[in-house]
């Protein structure tokens, strides 16, 4: 019986260190086949325009193919899951972004992938600008103004959102925390486009969106930005402020959206991935395509940086969605 359990030890022990071999000799050849990034969103939204964008090139500087495979549903866990599960050889990679990578963990706490224990982070490669939009009517022309308008009428705005669980949601429970405001949610269902048509009937006189969803109602004069959530101006709306030079200093990233591994990946093709990525990130047709629709490309100085900057998103959004006693819908 002994003798049967120290084989069976024995054997997995070497299956193991098969295993293991298999994949370090695979990931000297690495890439040596058609590799998928799963995009955890349906086609259409902004995790598929980047998706779309950095693929053909990602192709380019590997030399395979590079296949967007759409895998949306449960705000972007199932494809986060299908990533996770995936075999870590390099050959599936994650498109996340802040909702399912920062704010999820929190939304859904029962949900059995963790980030940052079931993925490796690669680097970042886009900050979506997010603004703070109003309908005209409401009298205010600065963040700072809204403030004061606020405080002076509690509880009397209401802010629309595309969800209970979204980003958007939890950027404005961020924002009247640390401001001391209150106002009412709405929430919307089916992405942020019934939300804004909620802001232009004024059923909601402001919300968070992606700036890339508003600008053009904002130079139409259809709604106003009092702010830009990004680390500096965004071209296209240039005389609008950013959220930290009006003092929300933490309000300096957006939507972003970084590449992701399966935990056990070969420390060869994390680097060589890495390497890729930037090399992408930095080609001018990819910032010229990406900037035209309003994304800015950012890129970590390096993997354990954006690891770094994960765990901290997801800290900080978490004591957000914990203050405001945020659930799943």
């Amino acid at each position: 019986m002994h003798n049967n359990h120290w084989f069976g030890t024995c054997t997995l022990s070497a299956l193991a260190l098969l295993s293991a071999s298999a994949l370090a000799q695979d990931s000297a050849k690495y890439p040596n086949r058609s590799i998928r990034m799963v995009v955890p969103f349906a086609p259409g939204g902004a995790s598929d325009f980047v998706g779309r964008i950095i693929s053909p090139k990602l192709t380019d500087v590997l030399g395979e193919q590079v296949v967007v495979d759409n895998r949306g549903g449960a705000a972007g866990n199932i494809g986060v899951e299908l990533a996770a599960r995936a075999v870590p050889d390099g050959y599936t990679i994650l498109l996340g972004n802040v909702g399912t990578m920062a704010i999820n963990p929190s939304i859904y706490p029962d949900f059995p992938i963790r980030p940052l224990r079931d993925l490796i982070p690669i680097t970042e490669v886009v900050d979506v600008p997010g603004s703070l939009v109003t309908h005209p009517s409401l009298p205010v022309k600065s963040v700072k103004e809204l403030i004061a308008y606020a405080k002076a009428n509690p509880g009397k705005l209401n802010f629309g959102s595309p969800g209970s669980g979204s980003a958007n949601r939890i950027e404005m429970e961020y924002f009247m925390r640390a401001t001391g405001i209150k106002m009412v949610h709405i929430p919307y269902k089916g992405g942020a486009g019934p939300a804004m048509i909620g802001l232009l009937g004024n059923e909601v006189q402001l919300m968070f969106v992606t700036l890339s969803s508003a600008v053009t109602f904002i130079k139409g004069g259809k709604i106003k930005a009092l702010g830009v959530v990004a680390p500096k101006r965004i071209a296209a709306v240039p005389d609008v402020p950013t959220m930290a030079e009006q003092g929300l200093s933490s309000m300096s990233t957006g939507s972003w959206q970084g590449i992701f591994v399966p935990k056990d990946t070969p420390q060869a093709i994390v680097s060589k991935l890495y390497a890729v990525a930037l090399k992408t990130m930095a080609d001018p047709d990819v910032i010229k395509r990406l900037d035209a629709g309003g994304v800015d490309t950012v890129t970590s100085k390096s993997p354990k940086d954006f690891a770094a900057f994960v765990k901290a998103e997801t800290e900080r959004f978490g004591k957000v969605i914990k203050d405001a006693g945020v659930i799943a819908e």
